[in-house]
């Protein structure tokens, strides 16, 4: 299968590598690219061959976040007014992203993620739904969306870092370093940036010399573990969530200075108030 923005690769011991490719946009999680990130990824779970799959991004950043470049035509921007002033509309556009993920979670074959420059909003969505993350020590991980343009909607920071520390993300939209993510438990384990990807093939060749009916009953039981503790209707909650924190009128706001001014200039007046912090 040939795809435009991913790239997947089988090695000869078991092994699927795929690979945001998107780098002139940092990996942002346009719609075309989901859509074929789920396709890889199914057919990836349905190949005997693979015991294993890695997800890495091209380029400077794992992933940026969700694609929200501002729509460039009138109509355009019309359509997007209307599909987010109509809360019904925005919830379900949002428990699509939401499937998208516990599709990664899913899985039954083991998902490692090896992340580095910017993870940041999608990029956590991604990333904490995978099985295993292992980090750039200099990654920037975070969701600072939470500042003024709405919940992420999907929510796994409470089962991997407990309440405080998710809190502290939700309410402050700071980032932290792989090195910090790993001594919070966020991710599995943070190493230099040059020895990204020896750490993640080294793990998972390690996994796949297990055969796949044991990691599938392995993972399985861990999954739903995590289940019995609500995360699959925490997803559907949180995609709703985040359509109801749409209709805040800072949320307007960014969404104004976007689409007038560019999306840069609205970034820059979501985050002006915590650059001396």
């Amino acid at each position: 299968m040939t795809y435009e923005f991913i790239k997947c690769e089988v090695t000869d011991n078991g092994v699927a590598k795929v690979l945001l490719n998107r780098p002139e946009k940092l990996n942002a999680l346009s719609l075309p690219l989901q859509a074929e990130l789920y396709e890889c990824l199914q057919a990836a779970d349905d190949d005997p061959a693979v015991r294993v799959i890695t997800l890495r991004g091209a380029g400077r950043a794992f992933c940026a976040g969700y694609d929200v470049t501002p729509p460039q035509t009138d109509e355009d921007r019309r359509a997007s007014e209307e599909r987010r002033g109509n809360i019904r509309q925005d919830m379900h556009r949002l428990r699509k992203t939401a499937r998208l993920m516990t599709s990664v979670f899913d899985l039954s074959k083991p998902v490692i993620a090896g992340i580095h420059g910017h993870v940041i909003a999608g990029g956590t969505d991604l990333a904490l739904h995978c099985d295993m993350v292992i980090a750039a020590d200099d990654a920037n991980i975070g969701f600072p969306p939470v500042r003024s343009m709405g919940t992420p909607p999907t929510h796994m920071w409470t089962y991997m870092v407990g309440p405080q520390w998710a809190k502290w993300f939700m309410l402050t939209g700071e980032t932290v370093s792989g090195k910090e993510a790993q001594e919070m438990g966020l991710v599995l384990k943070s190493v230099p940036a040059e020895g990204l990807d020896a750490a993640v093939d080294g793990l998972a060749n390690k996994i796949a010399k297990i055969p796949w009916e044991m990691l599938a009953a392995n993972k399985s039981i861990v999954n739903k573990a995590l289940d019995l503790m609500g995360r699959n209707m925490m997803q559907v909650i949180a995609a709703e969530t985040d359509a109801v924190s749409h209709q805040s009128s800072i949320v307007r706001e960014f969404n104004r200075i976007s689409s007038e001014e560019g999306l840069k200039a609205a970034l820059a007046w979501r985050d002006a108030p915590f650059q001396d912090d």
